[in-house]
């Protein structure tokens, strides 16, 4: 009589992003770029809403990438924000900020329910700190005598805070169908 040997699973640990994951990156950092051109040329108080920033947000929300990883996709980010009318350089600083940030907060327990509330919290408080990194390299420019343009502090903050809010409201509203469709899961 033999008995049959006990299975089991060892499950292989994730290194490093899989294709899937970077063409998703790539697609939703694409359709980032098309929203910040085609939406972004409405507004014409200096600085533009950022709707890179919401794609970058929900591609780290659904392939919670390393913390390095994130950095990677802000720098690509913060590159593609050089195509883009505005000031040189500052989104390649501003943009890992925002891209850590939502990394860190992929990993926190924000939930009513059943319900996540990662993608509103999330990508509100990652806005709000590209913006605020943003705000602050381009103020530190000024002041050491770069040949930068600023507007009133009140202008700026006016500007972060209505991305935070329209970024957050996108990424809620995308999150659930794109990680079911993605077939990433059920549960964050």
């Amino acid at each position: 009589m033999e008995t049959a040997a006990k299975r089991v699973v060892v499950k292989e640990q994730k290194k490093g992003l899989s294709i899937s994951d970077v063409i998703l990156v790539g697609v939703l950092l694409a359709v980032g770029a098309v929203l910040k051109f085609f939406v972004g040329s409405m507004f014409s108080a200096g600085m533009k809403p950022n709707f890179i920033i919401a794609m970058y947000c929900l591609a780290i929300l659904l392939i919670k990438p390393k913390f390095l990883e994130a950095v990677i996709i802000g720098i690509i980010a913060g590159a593609i924000c050089q195509v883009f009318p505005g000031t040189p350089y500052i989104n390649l600083l501003s943009e890992p900020v925002g891209a850590i940030v939502m990394a860190a907060m992929v990993y926190l327990p924000l939930q009513i329910g059943k319900f996540s509330l990662k993608p509103i919290v999330g990508t509100f408080i990652s806005t709000l700190a590209s913006g605020m990194a943003f705000i602050g390299v381009l103020y530190a420019a000024f002041y050491t005598g770069a040949n930068v343009k600023t507007m009133p502090l009140s202008v700026f903050l006016v500007i972060v805070l209505g991305t935070a809010v329209v970024n957050s409201i996108i990424v809620q509203v995308l999150y659930i169908p794109l990680k079911l469709a993605l077939g990433r899961g059920k549960n964050d």
